[in-house]
């Protein structure tokens, strides 16, 4: 057994406490279900495109959970890092632990750096493999004001946790629900996929708002072991009460039931039993790493599984694929700079491993310091890595941590053919505090978003094939900040693609 899964039976167990009963293999309601259900019309008139899908494309969504201080990720090194440190106080980051971790363009240094435990995100960044995005966050119209926001005209709950992961996974920040952009994306756009029991989305985290639609719930998979079965259930046993079990189990599931609700459950496990054993059969024969190739964490092991996936993508029959990760911890009310200095460095270490596992072959350092080449799949133009959080967090310190606030920064990752890295897309805002400054809410360091989560998660769906007629029932606010028929992108860090 790889020595990564006997150190991980805890995290096993803690998976399989998250996972919802997609992750006993069930995925997509395809049968008696989704006779319960409307189809989307949509979806039904845009079935031909979907079937003339001839490429492959993947979203990688990454949650920082709880709120990450994303002004200490990415940091002025220009004039603006004064403002910056007068701000931060003692959660400053000097510009003398920055010299390691400067930002280039085309080998010229751009006034930012990132985090100094994040050398690797640096090194995609330069290799326009990475682009930031500043100052985002939810907003239901663009240009808001303090007046506005003072008055209620503004997201609901803002600086709520509970609210804001919420409104980050649904893509609507004027009302709480429980059905997510992905999910609503899948309910669109499935038919592309021949597989139907295993579904488009795939979760390594268990149950999850992002991922759910209408008549689609994710496929809970266990970052370290793949496909989760019925337990107990094993085609290939090789002990009796083990081949005793399985065949009880498919005798159950071969017989003929007339109550709708036992023909509804029936269906369910006989797809849970089905998805299992095609995904466990095809995970067995993708690309195998060496232990010492992804980092031993949780991210890193969830990151291994996205990309041997990906590898059986043609087995598995999916055009696309949407995988969802959540690393939680990123609520630092105190501890700041020694927290962030641990996990942001766990991010950086998983990131670069999984974007070079993409490309046609990669170079690793082994457990003794030597230096190895491995094949990677080859689809690094093919896989969009974005990130998200509930909000930024106060500039102003909270003693040696931060508080909840609202705009922040994130990232996005691909391949040199798929973004448009090596850049920082949007307005990074001034970080005086005070009524001088329009974004500035309350002289803590809660700035008002320039960029929306509407343009970002638009952009993403634009290029995953999503068509114009699709947007608005996904993003139901994406008007106010975009024209679905235009031909451009909301924000340009997707490389101009063939939009469907």
């Amino acid at each position: 057994m790889n020595k990564k899964k006997e150190n991980h039976a805890s995290g096993r167990r803690q998976f399989l406490g998250q996972a919802s009963c997609a992750g006993l293999g069930y995925l997509t309601f395809k049968n008696s279900l989704l006779n319960l259900k409307a189809v989307n019309a949509a979806a039904i008139s845009n079935s031909a495109v979907y079937d003339s899908f001839n490429d492959y494309k993947a979203i990688v969504c990454v949650l920082l959970a709880g709120g990450n201080d994303s002004f200490n990720m990415l940091i002025p090194t220009d004039g603006r890092h004064t403002q910056y440190s007068s701000a931060r106080g003692n959660l400053t980051l000097p510009l003398s632990s920055l010299t390691g971790t400067q930002l280039k363009y085309n080998n010229v240094n751009i006034p930012y750096a990132v985090h100094p435990s994040m050398t690797k995100v640096k090194d995609l960044f330069n290799s326009k493999r990475l682009s930031f995005l500043t100052n985002i966050g939810t907003l239901t119209h663009p240009n808001t004001t303090k007046a506005e926001v003072n008055a209620g005209n503004s997201p609901l709950g803002l600086f709520s946790h509970s609210d804001q992961i919420q409104q980050w996974q649904t893509g609507i920040p004027n009302e709480r629900g429980a059905k997510g952009w992905a999910g609503k994306m899948a309910d669109l756009i499935n038919d592309c996929n021949s597989n139907q029991n295993i579904s488009m989305n795939i979760s390594l985290s268990g149950s999850n708002t992002f991922q759910n639609g209408n008549s689609t719930v994710e496929y809970a998979l266990d970052p370290y072991y793949g496909a989760v079965g019925i337990e107990g259930y094993n085609p290939n046993a090789m002990y009796l009460t083990e081949t005793l079990r399985t065949q009880a189990v498919d005798s159950l599931l071969g017989q003929t039931y007339q109550d709708i609700f036992e023909k509804t459950f029936v269906n369910v496990i006989r797809n849970a039993r089905d998805g299992f054993v095609q995904f466990d059969s095809a995970i067995q024969n993708s690309i195998a790493f060496p232990a010492d190739v992804f980092p031993d964490s949780y991210l890193g092991s969830a990151l291994e599984m996205v990309t041997r996936t990906i590898n059986v993508r043609n087995t598995l029959g999916f055009k696309r694929q949407v995988f969802f990760i959540t690393v939680g911890g990123w609520d630092h009310h105190d501890a700041l700079l020694s927290s962030q200095q641990g996990m942001l460095g766990l991010v950086r270490s998983a990131l670069g491993t999984f974007q070079d596992s993409l490309k046609l072959t990669f170079n690793y350092v082994d457990s003794e310091g030597a230096t190895r080449s491995h094949a990677g799949i080859n689809m690094e133009n093919d896989v969009l890595t974005m990130f998200i959080s509930e909000f930024g967090r106060t500039l102003a310190p909270n003693q040696d941590g931060s508080d909840h606030a609202w705009g922040g920064n994130t990232m996005v990752m691909g391949g040199p053919s798929l973004i448009d890295g090596g850049k920082v897309f949007g307005s990074y805002p001034s970080l005086v505090l005070g009524n001088s400054n329009p974004l500035e809410l309350d002289n803590s360091g809660r700035f008002i978003p320039t960029l929306s989560t509407d343009e970002y998660f638009g952009e993403a769906a634009q290029w995953f094939g999503v068509p114009s007629s699709g947007m608005a029932s996904i993003f139901p606010n994406i008007t106010n900040f975009y024209d679905p028929l235009s031909i451009s992108h909301p924000i340009g860090y997707i490389k101009p693609q063939p939009i469907f």
